[in-house]
């Protein structure tokens, strides 16, 4: 590590799914063929094996095809997280299109700016859901309407033969100004997850899953739960730890993702010990790294270590820690870079730095993004002629090899596993009658991670706006989980010797509040 980057070498560990495969596509006919009845997904009171996922993607990419859909095309699905997404996200790669997925608890300034950015040639949505109305003309399937096709027992007349360098997916993050940024990754960007897992992936895993599907955690993992046959079993909303506790056992569950606050609750349960739990072999610790007492408790009670994961929508794989770190690597650091994966911290001038030296945190390899969709100058900013993604965070290596981060070089903070950025809130915000100014930042906060704290200048200093009143205002145009948790009213914004909003000394306003 002299030289200040890192890298892992694949590991010789093969999943238990045979051959060489140029699509998603065709990983799965393999999987359906070799994996058969095998549960691919449990969601609810609906159980589906691969060879039913194959079978009802074939449907309904019969369907899609007779709507028009032609390799290249853009699918986009706003549907909640479930066999049906699964299911017509299969379906939309075997066509050779590209699918990306938008989350259903985008307002109608996102969903549009989303949809305006990737045009896609056809919807399937969830028309009962009190999603955003889609642009006039745009052509949509109902969820009632794939429900119907899913059974139809269809298949198209023909596929196309695709390329590992086919584009596949779209995964939409924010970018600096607010704006959507669609980071794309081709069928090779999807198979290179099967490499980068880790000890996150084992032969035929179960696992307990809440992350959104049109999040990168699934959208980008396809091709790892195909290849090692893994079962995904839907976590219940909302979260209570004696639900999550009896999923654990019924399900015989062998990986779990949570906040620490829910490793802690469910640590609290009586009954719960490893006798309680004897499939789990991993844990997962989701937001934020758990305190070294937690990562010891886990181990004791339940048996089970918890690792942490760096990733982004650009790179859904960089860094982990492992099983046998002690707690302190745990909580203090976000491991070494995964497979295939090289990480490295630079200077202003892009030359590698010193362990214990920090610096800018460059990432690089097959599971990064391709680029930005329909983006080129955005995708020029991030990814520079060496390959490297330029994550935006600032960290340092330790002796030991593992990453440390230290901040962020934008202001975007995480809610609760969502970025937001302060200025698409502010701007919405700044349209409140009765705010004159307002500025807004992140601030660490329990069980989410972060918190949005709104500092307003009242139009009206007597007659003030009240925190439910903006949090309503803002949910009518962003996600519910961008409106701010807190409100401080204030006289005036500081500001910068530049004459900008002094950032700095709102978070450490918002800290000390």
């Amino acid at each position: 590590m002299t030289d200040g980057t890192t890298a892992q070498p694949v590991p010789d560990t093969r999943p238990p799914l045979r051959g060489t495969f140029a699509s998603l596509g065709d990983a799965l006919a393999a999987a359906a063929e070799q994996f058969g009845a095998r549960e691919a997904y449990v969601d609810g009171g609906e159980r589906i094996s691969f060879a039913d996922w194959n079978r009802q993607a074939d449907a309904v990419a019969a369907e899609l095809a007779g709507r028009g859909v032609r390799r290249g095309d853009v699918v986009a699905l706003m549907l909640p997280s479930g066999v049906e997404y699964a299911v017509a996200y299969a379906a939309v790669l075997r066509l050779g299109a590209v699918v990306t997925g938008l989350n259903t608890r985008l307002g109608p300034q996102e969903t549009h700016a989303v949809l305006d950015r990737c045009r896609p040639v056809l919807v399937i949505r969830d028309d009962e859901a009190g999603l955003p109305e889609l642009p006039r003309g745009q052509l949509a399937i109902t969820r009632c309407e794939l429900a119907a096709v899913r059974q139809s027992g269809a298949c198209p007349s023909t596929l196309p033969a695709l390329t590992l360098e086919d584009p596949a997916v779209i995964i939409w993050t924010s970018g600096t100004t607010g704006t959507p940024k669609g980071a794309w990754y081709d069928h090779r960007g999807l198979e290179a997850a099967v490499w980068t897992s880790g000890v996150m992936s084992a032969p035929f895993d179960r696992k307990l899953v809440a992350t959104p599907f049109a999040h990168a955690g699934y959208m980008a993992k396809v091709w790892d739960q195909l290849a090692w046959g893994s079962t995904l079993v839907i976590g219940q909303v909302p979260w209570k730890a004696a639900e999550m506790a009896e999923i654990l056992r019924t399900e015989r569950i062998t990986v779990a993702g949570g906040v620490p606050t829910q490793w802690a609750k469910l640590l609290e349960l009586p009954d719960n010990g490893r006798s309680a739990l004897p499939e789990l072999r991993l844990g997962i610790s989701a937001t934020a790294p758990a305190a070294p007492e937690l990562v010891r408790r886990a181990n004791e009670v339940l048996g089970v270590p918890l690792v942490v994961r760096y990733a982004m929508t650009e790179s859904p794989s960089i860094s982990g820690t492992e099983p046998q770190d002690p707690p302190e690597v745990q909580f203090s650091t976000v491991g070494r870079p995964q497979a295939g994966i090289e990480v490295r911290v630079v200077d202003e001038r892009e030359h590698p730095v010193a362990a214990g030296t920090t610096g800018a945190v460059r990432v690089r390899g097959t599971a990064v993004m391709r680029g930005y969709w329909r983006d080129p100058e955005r995708t020029a900013a991030a990814l520079d002629d060496g390959g490297w993604l330029h994550t935006g965070d600032v960290g340092r290596f330790t002796e030991a090899g593992d990453l440390v981060l230290t901040g962020r070089s934008t202001d975007i903070y995480i809610r609760g596993g969502y970025n937001v950025h302060p200025l698409e809130v502010e701007n919405v915000l700044s349209e409140h009658p009765e705010v004159a100014r307002v500025a807004v930042v992140g601030t660490a906060a329990p069980v989410i991670g972060e918190i949005g704290v709104a500092f307003v200048v009242p139009r009206d200093p007597a007659a003030p706006p009240e925190l439910a009143e903006l949090r309503e205002f803002s949910r009518r145009h962003l996600a519910d989980y961008k409106s701010p948790d807190r409100l401080e009213l204030v006289d005036a914004l500081p500001l910068t010797p530049m004459l900008k909003v002094d950032r700095r000394a709102l978070r450490a306003s918002a800290a000390a509040g």
